[in-house]
């Protein structure tokens, strides 16, 4: 009898490895909310960034706020490489990024310690 738990169990296992590494894993993704020629979306910071992308609309100037949630030294500075920017989240609740859509692009975003991302699509 303790054979066949054991083998219910590993079966169970494999199965969730595979899952783990080859499943399809769907990501978050929000638009922004489009007021008067602008836009601005929100990222809430808990334990990763929720959601993980945000899409947004080429040519309408953008906002991105990233409201702070999380008291990890990780997700304390959000990156974004292609811009230049490194923001310090802990110094106010809500921070926010001003993100150019001049042109069709993704801007990809991390930690400071790049171990969470994510990424602003502008289309």
């Amino acid at each position: 009898m303790s054979q066949l738990l054991v083998l219910i169990i590993g079966v169970i296992l494999i199965v969730a490895l595979f899952w783990w590494f080859f499943g399809k894993h769907t990501e978050a993704a929000g638009d922004a909310t489009v007021n008067d020629q602008n836009q601005e979306a929100t990222i809430v910071v808990k334990g990763g960034y929720s959601p993980s992308t945000v899409v947004l609309k080429k040519g309408v100037p953008a906002k991105v706020h990233f409201d702070m949630k999380d008291s990890t030294a990780c997700l304390s500075h959000v990156v974004f490489d292609k811009l230049g920017v490194n923001a310090d989240l802990t110094k106010q609740p809500v921070t926010t990024v001003d993100i150019p859509t001049d042109k069709a692009t993704e801007y990809n975003f991390a930690c400071g310690m790049d171990m969470f991302h994510g990424k602003v699509i502008v289309k």
